[in-house]
């Protein structure tokens, strides 16, 4: 056995800044090196960010990506990291003549690429393309056909790129073919709720089928409605556990590894399941041994519910959204309801309470309580609010072009999305739309009104779910000796858009916890009128909420994007046309 030191660095790149990103793959293979580490991986397409979608498609960026890539090895050695191999993900281009899958030689690829003394020692590229929930890579890239195996002190260490774990054959069979002691696969896996531990339980499984250990180097941070919350993590050859790294943070995972010495002779030759192998040799001998670190292994903060990781990721996913989009500052309608108050509290936590604006838009129907409630929450989280009553407005409206009923609602809730990007437009402010999943499912939002916005935080949590973070969220500060952030009032009162006298929520939609579990059956698992009636629904409830999201699919097309926290959102994953006579 040979000793290995891995540095997985799980890391948070931004789409389309090459630069940016090279700089922080220096900075974090410096930290390596300082580290005595004898490979450093970083997560997949780190050099262009992930995903790319169609620049994938544009020659330019494809060649900016592989200069970029020749340009950071070439940095690394002038910075006197050279000689410490470094495996990076970046966009290819495939060699060769002739076409394939529908597109011509030269198509784009998802690759890895190995960085050694100044030079791009060894290239793959992905083989199992996925093209299902939110990726589409069938459309960008073209397959790889080949494995890099790369023999660093004696040992044979295996890449491959995210999917290719997840499929059976391809690269996986070769990694057991080409007898490689470690198998490392860079990976932009998105969060969704509810995996728990899906990620370790399929590295577990194939580190038994392959006989090798298993390394897991994930992307942190979050690139438009895609979070992606780290947890690297290796495994054994026996799939126990080693390392394990935090959830929604940068870190740079340490791990000594005892690995099987590489046979010396000539390696196992042809392709295996379609599948070249490529090699390059960095040393055959082990290094002196040495007194290995201790493995850290980063537990799951809470092992029994899962909504303060939900929440965390929400506060990811509108943090890099911010930054990443160079706003200084957001702003939120209050409206002293449940849905303004978690959003503005989720805004607070991500980019700090000085950074966030909240304005109160009360009209002749707005309770004293709503206007109380969103009021305490600027003073229990110390952000920057004020008023502007739209009464005036609406009766200007309604001198100029007199309306009623439902009309005269969304009216009032189109004079404040007028007020509120007048405000985003004279002072700069990102605006946060406030509305939750089941609203957006439903249609139960105004186009042009409480619609409007540029992100949307809690658009892929049901209304039972807002409530469940905004309890969590106020008995963590409690937890803390703080004074929680949300009234207890916003959360506890029936829900309404206050647009008449006297309404909630209930007069228009079911009860939200029977709401929720009907959408959630719909949306999430596609089942039609039978099978949901078969499962003890209602057969009128169910008709009329099937109604209501068909028709309301216009509405969700014209919605601001937001973090995807289900495995099925009302965006990236559920596609379907606005025309459609189809009943299900």
């Amino acid at each position: 056995m040979v000793q290995i030191r891995i540095a997985m660095a799980q890391v948070n790149p931004t789409v389309g800044d090459l630069e940016g990103n090279s700089r922080i793959v220096v900075d974090y293979v410096r930290r390596a090196a300082a580290q005595n580490a004898h490979l450093v991986v970083f997560p997949e397409m780190v050099v262009t960010g992930y995903p790319v979608e169609d620049l994938a498609v544009r020659n330019s960026f494809v060649s900016a990506s592989v200069k970029a890539t020749h340009a950071l090895a070439e940095r690394l050695d002038a910075a006197g990291l050279g000689g410490l191999p470094v495996v990076v993900g970046f966009l290819d281009r495939r060699d060769g003549v002739g076409a394939k899958f529908g597109q011509p030689a030269g198509a784009p690829q998802n690759s890895t690429a190995l960085l050694h003394r100044g030079r791009v020692r060894l290239t793959s590229a992905k083989h199992h393309l996925p093209n299902y929930g939110v990726f589409d890579e069938f459309r960008n890239f073209v397959p790889g056909d080949s494995l890099a195996v790369v023999r660093l002190h004696g040992a044979d260490i295996a890449f491959a790129v995210c999917e290719d774990l997840w499929q059976e054959g391809g690269p996986v069979t070769a990694v057991r073919a080409a007898r490689a002691g470690l198998l490392i696969t860079l990976n932009g896996s998105p969060y969704e709720r509810d995996k728990d531990n899906v990620r370790l339980e399929l590295c577990q499984r194939r580190a038994r089928e392959i006989n090798a250990a298993v390394g897991y180097v994930n992307m942190s941070g979050a690139q438009d409605e895609l979070i992606f919350e780290g947890d690297s993590l290796i495994v054994d050859s026996d799939g126990e556990l080693v390392s394990r790294a935090p959830q929604f943070e940068d870190h740079l995972l340490i791990t000594d590894l005892d690995l099987p010495r590489a046979d010396p002779g000539d390696p196992p030759g042809g392709p295996v399941d379609g599948i070249r192998v490529v090699r390059y040799t960095v040393s055959t001998e082990p290094v002196d041994r040495y007194e290995p670190r201790p493995p850290e292994v980063t537990p799951r903060p809470d092992p029994v519910s899962d909504i303060g990781e939900v929440y965390r990721a929400l506060v990811v996913g509108l943090r890099d959204y911010v930054l990443k989009n160079r706003f200084g500052s957001v702003l939120v309608a209050l409206s002293g309801g449940i849905d303004s108050a978690l959003t503005a509290t989720i805004a607070v936590d991500a980019i700090g309470a000085d950074n966030v604006h909240g304005i109160l838009l009360p009209s002749s129907y707005s309770s004293e309580h709503s206007i109380a409630d969103a009021e305490e929450l600027v003073k229990r989280q110390g952000i920057t609010g004020r008023t502007i009553p739209i009464a005036p407005v609406v009766d200007a409206f309604q001198a100029a072009n007199p309306v009623d009923g439902v009309a005269a609602e969304n009216l009032q809730a189109r004079v404040r999305g007028t007020t509120v990007m007048a405000l985003s437009n004279q002072e700069g402010h990102l605006v946060l739309a406030t509305g939750n999943k089941s609203e957006l499912a439903t249609g139960y939002s105004t186009l042009y009104g409480d619609a409007v916005g540029a992100y949307a935080p809690i658009k892929d949590c049901w209304k039972t779910v807002v409530w469940d973070l905004a309890r969590w969220r106020n008995a963590q500060a409690e937890r803390a000796g703080e004074t929680p952030p949300i009234p207890e009032n916003s959360i506890s009162k029936p829900p309404s858009a206050e647009l008449r006298p006297g309404q909630l929520d209930t007069d228009s939609l079911p009860d939200y916890a029977v709401l929720d579990s009907l959408l959630d059956a719909y949306i999430g698992t596609d089942k039609g009128l039978a099978e949901l009636t078969s499962d003890g629904y209602a057969p009128d409830l169910v008709e009329r909420v099937i109604g209501l999201v068909d028709r309301a699919e216009y509405k969700r097309r014209q919605y601001p994007p937001g973090p995807k926290i289900s495995s099925r959102n009302l965006s990236r994953d559920r596609r379907l046309p606005i025309t459609n006579r189809w009943t299900p």
